[in-house]
């Protein structure tokens, strides 16, 4: 986990350096000058020698100046490393997750993957500053103060020791504690920003429903579970500080008592005894230092494994070692699929799928709800990979193909259509980022777009809204379908992706696609009839499994299924477009 997350410290190692140099530097500057102080008392104003008193007055100000030099850049460099560091950490995510699967993506929340990179990089931004500056300062501190006291007093010091022992044991049994309560406290971030995600994206939906009430106590539990999980934790921390109270004036006590008595034995000379309660108070801050970074590290450590899931998460889909770079045509063979989207399911979604498309044909795609119509398409252009089987696009399995390739020449339009923030020529370029405005014209054409778009009064520079808010759900079908043909595909799949639109402007779409890309293999999965009857041959789907391919002729006269879906729609009123 520490050396996935330490690869993306990359250009800021240089920095990472130079931070704890520089805090040694402040360090080193701050336990002489204690030394620099009692010997200003002892030989200096003990002894009446102004000389003494000037010259060691001047090296504790060249020490000072030394010491806030190193302790700017020490912070200059560590704001930059752990910043850095945190960019690397988002960027590095971000980037992991472009190349994820279906499959990998089912694996994490977006909510999820959000509070990672927001909330739990900043964790670790803040723990990685703390560890370079206050854990390196505090700890070199430590140390220093800890040998200049043994130095000056081997007896006093060892009440310093003792301390140290009872302070890091008692630290140790509070982070175990305060552990378990910030590794669960991360998780409850991702309900939070679920609950702030869904109602702000389904707004209208909340409203038109009055909703309000049941999405304010959702928000509710969800923000006071996180404070009880938080107040836990807190509470336990919060021991740290009376304890480390309790240990400091103790200590300035017993060295109080037993300093006075070894002044008055001859034993400590008064400025030895001042520099030690220095160095009392170096030590004990040290500490104080050190207990609030376990504790920094303590919450980060749960980011810290929630960051690395994702950076170390691997695609389920690679190319093959010399894969094939080019798609020679469409045709589509299934040959004994079965597909289920986890290892070791009990049952297959798709069932001994096999099927034959010729290259340029039109397929329809019908079946009722949950009958497997959008996984059948979703192998085709490899979104996930068959579990057993193979899927043949032009002759070769779509595994032999690089990725890229496969997707740039099977082009699908999903139940889901989604677009983006920017103009429409922008998201028309989606498809084909060098288009032409000429071509993003007659792709819009194609899948009748032009003529509403053309209606706007900015045409096709219009603004689109952040998931197309302004524009109806026909309108961004139509455009997604337009971005689709950009492609160029040698494979167009419309996945129900005309639900929205009336049946005349269906049948325009169909024809266009018959007469303008004769040679492009078209699989049309629908709800309805009416949008798939003039397709070359049909695929009717029941639980996964096909139970009838054909022309609607033949359907209609030897499939069951089909004609029972055919009459419901034309005898009533089951196609409300009619």
């Amino acid at each position: 986990m520490l050396k996935t997350l330490m690869k993306q410290l990359k250009e800021y190692r240089k920095d990472s350096i130079l931070t704890p140099c520089f805090m040694i530097l402040e360090v080193v500057m701050e336990m002489i000058i204690p030394l620099m102080m009692a010997s200003i008392i002892d030989d200096g104003v003990e002894v009446g020698d102004l000389n003494h008193i000037y010259k060691m007055g001047i090296y504790m100000v060249i020490a000072a100046g030394i010491g806030l030099t190193a302790g700017i850049l020490g912070g200059k460099y560590g704001a930059k490393a752990s910043a850095g560091l945190a960019r690397n950490l988002r960027k590095g995510m971000y980037e992991n997750i472009q190349t994820f699967s279906f499959a990998n993506i089912d694996k994490f929340s977006t909510a999820g993957l959000v509070t990672r990179m927001t909330t739990d990089v900043t964790n670790i931004q803040n723990a990685y500053q703390m560890i370079l500056r206050m854990c390196i300062r505090a700890f070199f501190s430590l140390i220093c103060a800890m040998c200049m006291s043994f130095f000056i007093s081997p007896r006093l010091a060892s009440i310093y020791l003792m301390a140290v022992l009872v302070l890091g044991c008692i630290l140790a049994v509070i982070i175990s504690f305060a552990m378990k309560y910030f590794n669960e406290v991360f998780p409850k971030y991702d309900d939070l920003n679920e609950s702030v995600q869904e109602n702000v994206s389904a707004i209208r939906v909340v409203k038109a429903f009055v909703r309000e009430d049941y999405e304010r106590e959702r928000f509710t539990k969800a923000s006071g579970n996180l404070y009880k999980m938080f107040v836990k934790a807190e509470t336990i921390v919060s021991l740290n500080t009376p304890v480390m109270m309790a240990t400091v004036y103790t200590c300035i006590m017993l060295i109080s008592w037993v300093g006075a008595k070894m002044i008055v034995g001859s034993e400590l000379a008064t400025g030895e005894l001042m520099s030690l309660f220095t160095y009392c108070m170096n030590i004990l801050m040290s500490l104080m230092m050190l207990s609030m970074v376990f504790v920094m590290i303590s919450m980060s450590m749960a980011s810290a494994k929630r960051i690395a899931e994702v950076l170390e998460e691997k695609s389920t889909l690679t190319n093959a070692e010399s894969p094939d770079m080019e798609v020679t045509d469409g045709s589509i063979i299934f040959d004994h699929v079965n597909f289920s989207y986890h290892e070791g399911a009990e049952e297959w979604v798709l069932k001994d799928i096999n099927l034959e498309i010729h290259s340029g044909e039109t397929i329809g795609i019908i079946g009722g709800t949950g009958s497997s119509k959008t996984s059948l398409a979703n192998l085709i252009s490899r979104i996930y990979d068959v579990s057993e089987g193979c899927v043949k696009v032009g002759g070769k399995d779509v595994r032999s193909y690089d990725l890229e390739t496969l997707r740039n020449q099977v082009a699908v339009v999903l139940q889901k259509n989604v677009l983006f923030s920017g103009t429409i020529l922008e998201n028309l370029r989606w498809g084909d980022e060098n288009a032409s405005k000429e071509e993003c014209i007659h792709a819009c054409k194609l899948a009748c777009a032009d003529e509403f778009i053309e209606s706007f009064p900015e045409g096709y520079d219009t603004y689109i809204e952040q998931g197309g808010t302004n524009v109806s759900g026909g309108q961004k079908q139509r455009i997604c379908i337009a971005r689709a043909l950009l492609k160029k595909p040698k494979i167009l799949i419309l996945d129900d992706s005309t639900s929205a639109v009336d049946t005349a402007t269906d049948a325009k779409i169909r024809r266009a696609f018959k007469e303008e890309i004769p040679g492009t293999t078209k699989l049309i999965i629908a709800q309805r009839i009416s949008s798939v009857e003039s397709a070359d041959r049909i695929i009717v789907m029941e639980d996964g499994r096909i139970h009838g391919f054909g022309t609607h002729e033949e359907l209609l006269e030897h499939n069951e299924i089909y004609r029972d879906i055919y009459e419901s729609q034309t005898s009533g009123s089951g196609d409300f477009d009619d």
